[in-house]
């Protein structure tokens, strides 16, 4: 059985498996866990204790509440996987996001967040209205690896503009994945950076530039 089992392992081309680990390191729940405890750091000038708690808030509300029962629901089968590749399916993980991240800015709000940290949670709730918009309405399957990626490259890139180059490897690096394993098209990947561009990264740079 492990002489199986390691054979198997040796015929996954090289390729797929370098697609799959950057579909699995760089996964919209990853990225959204730890986009705000980095936010967070910067905009409270490095001080562990509020950065730890608003970080915390976004990324628990964000990532790891939906990213929650996005797993039960695939263990229960009402999708293949955590990655919710089927695109009728993905109702339930969108309508879970947005309830839990409006109650993170809730609490962000009435506790007194940096205002960098409400935009941030602004910009994702703005993001995931597009998403289902574009979901649902127009029944196009975004890529959500995508627009993830591509909104925080830039919204960590703001006030750091020579980060954004190495920043964007990984966003290509996670955009290639998701069409090498199959999840997605060139189409659908397009439409997420854009996506995420736009109202995440854009949404974000607006409203701190009002706000502060």
């Amino acid at each position: 059985m492990a002489a199986t089992a390691d054979a198997d392992h040796d015929a996954v081309p090289i390729r797929y498996r370098f697609a799959r680990l950057g579909t699995e390191l760089l996964a919209p729940w990853v990225l959204v866990l730890a986009l705000p405890l980095l936010l967070a750091w910067d905009v409270t000038g490095h001080d562990p204790g509020r950065a730890l708690l608003w970080g915390s808030v976004v990324g628990v509300t964000g990532s790891l509440i939906p990213m929650a029962v996005i797993v039960r629901g695939a263990r229960a089968g009402r999708w293949q996987t955590h990655h919710v590749t089927d695109r009728a399916g993905r109702m339930v993980p969108f309508a879970t996001g947005l309830a839990s991240l409006a109650a993170g800015f809730l609490l962000m709000l009435f506790g007194g967040a940096p205002y960098q940290m409400l935009a941030l949670s602004i910009a994702m709730l703005a993001s995931l209205l597009g998403s289902i918009a574009i979901t649902f309405g127009l029944r196009f399957k975004v890529s959500m690896h995508a627009a993830v990626a591509s909104g925080a490259a830039i919204i960590l890139a703001i006030g750091h503009w020579f980060a954004l180059v190495p920043l964007a490897l990984p966003v290509a690096w996670v955009c290639w994945s998701r069409v090498e394993v199959g999840d997605h098209t060139a189409r659908e990947i397009l439409g997420g950076v854009v996506l995420g561009a736009v109202l995440g990264g854009g949404g974000y740079w607006a409203l701190i530039t009002v706000l502060g």
